[in-house]
């Protein structure tokens, strides 16, 4: 005799507001952020690096705030989450208006292999939305130098190209 077993899942669901879109996305099973963005919702400029939230090619923003994708729990994201994707805008006339982080990025060349660049310029974009003039200023605290632009930081972030 042979026994068939069904296994059925009664997982919950969440939303999640995401590029200002709402999406109802199972709790389960236990998942970082990152693959919910790429896997399951096709939003693929967040990028995978190192897994480890050093790299910051996974930067995502939550209310602002710049956050790695990669190593933050699905379950703890709570606010609005801006990608890559939602960063820049569409102007009424339906034309795509670029954030100035972005629109800086095209003018200075910055693009080197493009792995990581995304996540540099949601890490820019973050830090120049609580600092809209900043000073260059390398003292600062070691809080504020990990929301510094990539380029004012080299060597310190970790870059695979």
């Amino acid at each position: 005799m042979i026994a068939i077993y069904y296994l059925t899942w009664d997982w919950k669901n969440m939303k999640l507001r995401i590029n200002g879109t709402e999406y109802d996305i199972a709790e389960e099973p236990p998942r970082p952020l990152l693959w919910v963005l790429r896997d399951e919702l096709g939003l693929t400029g967040t990028k995978f690096g190192c897994g480890a939230g050093f790299c910051g090619s996974c930067t995502v923003h939550i209310d602002g705030e710049a956050v790695r994708s990669c190593v933050t729990p699905l379950t703890t994201v709570a606010g609005e989450i801006r990608t890559i994707e939602g960063l820049s805008l569409m102007a009424e006339d339906g034309t795509i208006q670029l954030h100035p982080v972005q629109q800086a990025f095209l003018e200075d060349q910055v693009p080197q292999c493009s792995w990581c660049m995304s996540g540099q310029m949601m890490t820019a974009a973050a830090f120049l939305a609580k600092n809209p003039a900043p000073t260059g200023d390398r003292n600062r605290r070691s809080d504020e130098r990990k929301l510094l632009p990539l380029w004012l930081l080299l060597p310190r972030e970790k870059c695979s190209c």
